[in-house]
């Protein structure tokens, strides 16, 4: 999936292109036990200036360290630092007598919210829920868009409803159960030779190219040891057990390849295979772990086709909101609030947990490559630049490259 083609709509101020500028304002004495952000997506900056480049985004609600404090332009207050390259202004986040520390905990899934969909007759939102459906909507949700919900209360006397991440009340009733969350799929690569099953239930037999098992079959996605691996007939099969074979086109791999010629010796990288939809983590020649994916299903150079090529994360969120909203020859919309886990690295084009399928191993998204939650949250602590806690989003600086993604 892609970001809308806005080319990159994110939440809030993420990637908003200026700052009101003002005079700078004069630190006050001493320092705070932390800063607490008051707005969400509350930009940072590499410097204690408006004008300057963005190094991130703070979530409303976290409680970040103070190291130094200043004037400067571009903020009314005073310009607090948060880490190294990294300032956030006063103005949207308070002085704090309270230790660093996170916003909201994940819900209990593992996921960063509860995740739901707008039921078959749609819903509205409402701004305040002591007052929710007795008046005009605040906003309308459309059938089958997904919503992410921050905490559930009842309004008096009344029914449950759920806040958005959009700060919307919604009615409960109108939304499908929570979404239960595809399992992880990831395997290290330390010597083992793994496949996941990529059809629906895989017939297992008795001998490469033999008489199939009766009744033994194995469920999709599930991991297998590959024990050997033969060619018969223009096959391939492969032996996932004693006595116990299963045919090649009813299953994916990962395939170890050579560092691109853009990567540094004993740099990270991931190599993304579209043939046989499996994503490698390498750190030089070595791979360390695989998943399976799905990529773009349009075909190359079309929009809802993942782009080729070796490019860098330029951008890594928490979560980021995805939609086709703009799109006025779309056959279908959608809109999915706070995709979980976001690794940008061409354009709105890149890498993130989806939690909507469980078609890994296949061709499935609009242009992203979706990876399981709880993969896609491993690969976002493993890949640079590092998202520091209380962050919402973080950019690369010079000391610290996004990941290198190679795509074919």
């Amino acid at each position: 999936m892609t970001a809308s083609r806005r080319v990159l709509l994110l939440s809030g101020a993420a990637l908003a292109l200026t700052l009101g500028a003002g005079p700078g304002a004069a630190a006050g004495e001493g320092l705070p036990a932390s800063v607490e952000v008051t707005r969400p997506d509350e930009p940072i900056h590499v410097r204690p200036d408006g004008a300057s480049p963005r190094r991130g985004a703070a979530a409303r609600g976290a409680r970040l360290p103070a190291f130094a404090a200043t004037g400067g332009p571009g903020c009314e207050g005073a310009w607090f630092e948060v880490g190294p390259l990294a300032w956030i202004c006063e103005d949207g986040a308070a002085r704090s007598p309270l230790p660093p520390g996170t916003a909201e905990a994940p819900a209990p899934s593992g996921l960063p919210f509860d995740y739901h969909f707008v039921g078959r007759d749609g819903s509205f939102g409402y701004r305040v829920l002591d007052t929710a459906e007795e008046g005009e909507p605040d906003a309308q949700l459309f059938p089958g868009f997904g919503v992410a919900l921050v905490r559930v209360a009842a309004k008096p006397g009344g029914d449950a409803f759920g806040l958005t991440t959009h700060r919307l009340w919604v009615p409960l009733r109108d939304l499908n159960a929570a979404v239960r969350a595809p399992e992880p799929l990831a395997a290290d690569l330390d010597g083992a030779d793994v496949a996941w099953v990529t059809a629906p239930r895989a017939e297992l037999f008795a001998s490469a190219g033999g008489r199939p098992k009766s009744g033994a079959t194995v469920e999709a996605l599930a991991r297998v040891p590959v024990l050997e691996r033969v060619e018969k007939h223009g096959e391939t099969w492969l032996r996932v057990g004693d006595g116990a074979w299963l045919r090649g086109r009813d299953a994916t791999w990962p395939s170890v390849k050579a560092p691109p010629a853009e990567a540094a010796p004993d740099e990270r990288w991931i190599d993304v295979d579209l043939a046989r939809q499996v994503l490698v983590a390498y750190r030089g020649e070595r791979p360390l772990f695989a998943m399976p994916v799905s990529t773009g299903r349009g075909p190359v150079g079309t929009e809802l086709a993942t782009p080729p090529g070796v490019h860098r994360v330029w951008i890594k969120l928490a979560t980021s909101d995805m939609d086709n909203l703009e799109d006025t020859d779309a056959a279908r919309n959608y809109a999915i609030q706070a995709v979980p886990w976001v690794m940008y690295f061409d354009r709105g084009y890149g890498l993130h947990g989806a939690f909507w399928h469980h078609a890994f191993g296949h061709v499935m998204s609009h242009g992203c490559v979706n990876l399981t939650p709880a993969d896609a949250a491993r690969l976002f602590a493993w890949t640079s630049p590092h998202l520091p806690s209380g962050w919402s989003a973080v950019l690369p600086t010079e000391f610290e490259l996004g990941t290198l993604v190679r795509v074919e």
